[in-house]
């Protein structure tokens, strides 16, 4: 028989670097997860991308045991680094921040792919590219013709 879901959670943090304190710690302890366990496996599941923001999807049962889906980075961290900027524009129509080329666009839009809804790459690198624009990075020369 399938454990019964009480529900899901949804947090971004450090890959390998969860730890009990906030906002870790509040979030699961209200729920009834056992924190230490969860940080142990978010820990050793993501050792490879240390220092990366990831989300993760934490779905928890009755039993208070709990399973975690760790997602890619969101696209707006992605951007920032391959643009080594700190943050976005004050004013992304008015004053533009920095530029990527469509090569880091789908490079970005291929790591993606799993968890956008889309089904091409020419449609993920066009979204990745509406994310670019609003936060006032633009994208140099033309769209690609054939990807």
């Amino acid at each position: 028989m399938a454990k019964e879901i009480a529900g899901q959670l949804k947090l971004q943090v450090k890959g390998g670097a969860a730890n009990p304190a906030p906002p870790i710690g509040p979030a699961l302890g209200s729920k009834g997860i056992n924190i230490m366990d969860f940080c142990k496996q978010f820990n050793a599941k993501t050792q490879d991308k240390a220092g990366k923001i990831l989300p993760v999807v934490i779905t928890y049962y009755t039993d208070k045991s709990f399973d975690f889906i760790v997602k890619t980075p969101p696209v707006a961290i992605q951007l920032l680094e391959a643009s080594k900027q700190k943050g976005g524009s004050a004013e992304p129509n008015r004053k533009k921040v920095a530029e990527v080329t469509w090569e880091q666009v789908k490079t970005i839009a291929t790591d993606k792919m799993p968890d956008l809804n889309c089904f091409t790459v020419e449609s993920a690198m066009r979204m990745v590219a509406g994310t670019a624009r609003s936060m006032g990075i633009s994208v140099k020369g033309e769209f690609p013709q054939n990807v």
